[in-house]
């Protein structure tokens, strides 16, 4: 629509009109028309602004910010149910949690709760750190595994091949279980100030954390994973001392890191306690007076020992007769992991009530085995 705003002359010329010829309600007609033009015409230019300034918006490229600190539905409706219990969520709550679910009756933790504790667990964990780690949905792994190796040689122009072949065979990992409880006084859950995922996390890593330590370095396989230090197969370089790493420690060190194959060697790391890392931290190389030990150049670096990284493992032993206190080795390549379930917490709200507590009983699946034993070496002290 097209406003045309009255003149001054055409207001004049009908002030001018005769009043017998009506002049006197066409000059009142003519101002109430003007006042009237004059102020609409002012919105139509506000108008005109806006929508420029929203064409110079719509032509700037989207930008879509995430919202970092929003809570998903599913962790709301966890905290929910550790809180108050499951008779406390609505449907679609209840739903949310039974995404996937336990057929035992415990609810699987959303997404954002297991990696808090996964977290936990990583740090306590020596040989998670270093070995791979995979995912299953059955209750055993089989990895298929070359025994042996073809065999060529040089010929002559006319002289007879023979022929050769790989042999496989297979490693298999059995998924074990392990399962705790943590109790949780009903004040502490009722008090909303409190974070009690952080708390339940918490105290349910260290717990996993500490059998996980013990089980994929120690473990007999009997209802747990067989261990590194158990697995048969692996080399050691001897010490030839019961009581110390040799008569020249740092020379037992060397030699370890290069009876190890080239291959492994460049992607190994050390493991061992902090007594033996205390102990191998004041080794100097006998040519240089270097100090085989290295800190980090940053602080998020790891120490080093030959250029390798040091990894404490206090599950290991200390340095004594018979013992084994170092290994070292290309643990990626030598030992697997397989988690079967993450984590799966069932709320007890009624046998620990008489004494105000919410007992949380919680279960991880997990399997580990020595796949490769030529890509780690022991360090071993002898008998007497």
């Amino acid at each position: 629509m097209t406003f045309h705003t009255a003149t001054a002359l055409e207001t004049k010329n009908a002030a001018e009109l005769p009043a017998e010829d009506g002049a006197a309600e066409i000059k009142s007609a003519l101002e109430a028309l003007t006042a009237d033009v004059n102020t609409k015409t002012a919105p139509v230019a506000d108008l005109e602004k806006r929508l420029a300034a929203a064409e110079v918006k719509l032509a700037r490229p989207a930008i879509h910010t995430e919202k970092k600190d929003e809570i998903s539905a599913e962790r709301k409706a966890f905290t929910g149910y550790l809180r108050n219990g499951k008779e406390t969520l609505t449907a679609d709550e209840v739903k949310s949690l039974t995404i996937a679910p336990d057929s035992s009756g415990g609810y699987l933790a959303p997404i954002e709760f297991s990696a808090e504790v996964v977290k936990g667990i990583v740090e306590q964990s020596p040989v998670r750190q270093a070995a791979r780690v995979g995912n299953t949905s059955s209750g055993e792994v089989l990895i298929p595994k070359r025994t042996g190796r073809p065999t060529g040689k040089w010929v002559g122009e006319t002289e007879t091949r023979t022929g050769t072949e790989s042999s496989y065979g297979q490693v298999e990992i059995p998924i074990h279980e392990m399962a705790c409880y943590v109790d949780v006084s009903q004040r502490l859950l009722e008090d909303a100030a409190v974070n009690v995922e952080a708390e339940v996390a918490f105290d349910l890593a260290e717990e996993f954390g500490r059998l996980e330590a013990l089980g994929f370095q120690r473990g007999d396989g009997v209802k747990k994973p067989l261990g590194v230090m158990a697995s048969a197969g692996i080399a050691y370089t001897p010490t030839g001392n019961a009581s110390t790493l040799g008569t020249n420690p740092a020379d037992t060190i060397i030699d370890a890191f290069y009876a190890l194959p080239a291959f492994y060697r460049g992607r190994s790391v050390w493991m061992m306690n902090s007594k033996t890392i205390a102990t191998v931290r004041k080794l100097k190389d006998g040519t240089t007076g270097s100090y085989l030990w290295q800190p980090g150049l940053a602080a998020s670096d790891p120490s080093t020992i030959l250029g390798r990284p040091v990894i404490e493992d206090n599950t290991l032993d200390d340095v004594g007769s018979a013992a084994e206190p170092i290994v070292f080795g290309d643990f990626a390549s030598a030992y697997r992991i397989y988690d079967r379930v993450a984590l799966s917490l069932l709320r007890d709200q009624y046998s620990q009530a008489a004494n105000g507590l919410v007992r949380f009983h919680a279960r991880r699946r997990v399997g580990g085995a020595l796949v490769l034993a030529d890509a780690l070496r022991k360090i071993k002290c002898a008998t007497s």
